[in-house]
């Protein structure tokens, strides 16, 4: 059994898109991660050319942009983002924190501008 605890075991980096995660699992075929958006900024636009992901937002409010379409997104929504979809999240005056699942897991090769 594996169990990944977030303060001992997910240490954060920076992602291409520049969000700050803490990846909890990452198998051959999915991954689980947590992500931090600061206060005013967001994640640059990207696509996924092989990964499906969802968000599911902890904390924070925010916009979530996909493909042009844009919508208000608070703690509790659960976002699909088909692979090649163009999105990107903007947290509003407070942190946006959110569970991203990824499937095939996330890579920095998939991840395009």
């Amino acid at each position: 059994m594996e169990i990944r605890n977030r303060e001992r075991d997910a240490v954060p980096f920076t992602t291409k898109d520049g969000s700050t995660i803490r990846e909890y699992l990452h198998t051959e075929q999915q991954s689980l991660a947590e992500a931090t958006v600061l206060a005013g900024e967001s994640t640059e636009r990207h696509y996924h050319g092989r990964s499906e992901e969802i968000y599911l937002l902890l904390a924070g409010r925010g916009t979530m942009e996909l493909d042009g379409d844009e919508r208000d997104v608070a703690p509790g929504d659960a976002i699909l983002i088909p692979p090649g979809a163009w999105h990107r999240i903007s947290a509003g005056a407070a942190d946006v924190r959110f569970l991203c699942c990824c499937s095939p897991p996330y890579s920095d090769d998939d991840t395009y501008f």
